[in-house]
């Protein structure tokens, strides 16, 4: 068996083991990434001339990017970034989880999670995605790695998950910014404290390169994982907003995917931290 049929053997049989319900019943997949620059394309592209390492290209694109930010932001386009941490939650039709994944775990290698994420969204062809801010970072990001490695996204592409105003694709920040018309300051950390969940646990988007470099993948993930359950949490309140669920329909729902949660806290060691920081009594 050579390398590119094991490759592919591995990717169906981790989809399998990720399969927790028939496809039929995935009705939502509540996805996140997490993403650092890409110093070999970075010092390829910006200084092609200049022979520098991928890490002095990318501290020299920062200091470039902070010097022209209004915010002093440091942070490159996507373009100029690969990802390194993709979560997943499957939801049914019900907005109960059935499914939570770090993809290509423990290994956590860009190429094999690339290729899992874009082989379940093949799979699940019927199923709603769910992100905050999806649409202007993380699908754009997954579309150019995808673009890299010429893998096919035929059903999402044939699809309408790429529009922003049809429904089988969800962006909760479009949805609660008017469709980007105001700027919806405080983002999901903002939306998650606002419903008693922890948000951000003294880690932020920022940290996820340095962290990278100390080669703290698990702690990445488990970022990841987490900014993905406070996505599913905040798309729940959006649906009692929109007038699909009702508030006390959303309290059982709540509690019955705490309990789901704390069934995979073995699983997944972060949850745990997780849970003990939401505060009890929310959502009201």
């Amino acid at each position: 068996m050579d390398h590119s049929t094991q490759i592919a053997n591995d990717i169906k049989k981790e989809v399998t083991q990720q399969a927790a319900s028939p496809k039929d019943a995935v009705a939502y997949i509540v996805f996140d990434t997490e993403s650092i620059p890409d110093g070999e394309l970075v010092a390829t592209v910006k200084y092609p001339s200049e022979n520098l390492s991928p890490d002095a290209a990318i501290e020299r694109a920062q200091a470039e990017a902070k010097a022209k930010s209004f915010s002093g932001s440091d942070f490159l386009p996507f373009t100029f970034q690969k990802p390194v941490a993709i979560c997943t939650l499957t939801v049914d039709k019900n907005f109960m989880p059935i499914g939570l994944n770090c993809l290509d775990t423990p290994q956590y290698r860009t190429s094999e999670m690339v290729k899992l994420f874009w082989l379940g969204i093949e799979t699940y062809k019927r199923a709603n995605l769910v992100s905050f801010n999806g649409r202007g970072f993380d699908l754009p990001l997954l579309e150019l790695a995808a673009y890299d490695q010429g893998i096919s996204a035929t059903s999402y592409f044939a699809s309408d998950k790429r529009s922003r105003y049809r429904s089988p694709y969800i962006d909760l920040q479009d949805v609660l910014s008017n469709q980007g018309a105001c700027k919806l300051e405080g983002g999901l950390n903002l939306l998650a404290r606002r419903l008693g969940l922890p948000g951000k646990m003294g880690i932020t988007g920022h940290d996820v390169y340095p962290m990278h470099k100390a080669g703290k993948l698990q702690e990445i993930n488990d970022y990841c994982a987490c900014d993905t359950i406070d996505t599913y949490f905040v798309f729940l309140r959006t649906k009692v907003l929109m007038g699909h669920v009702t508030i006390e329909q959303e309290k059982k729902i709540f509690e019955d995917a705490i309990d789901w949660f704390k069934t995979k806290a073995e699983d997944f060691p972060a949850l745990g931290k997780y849970l003990a920081n939401i505060q009890r009594g929310k959502p009201i």
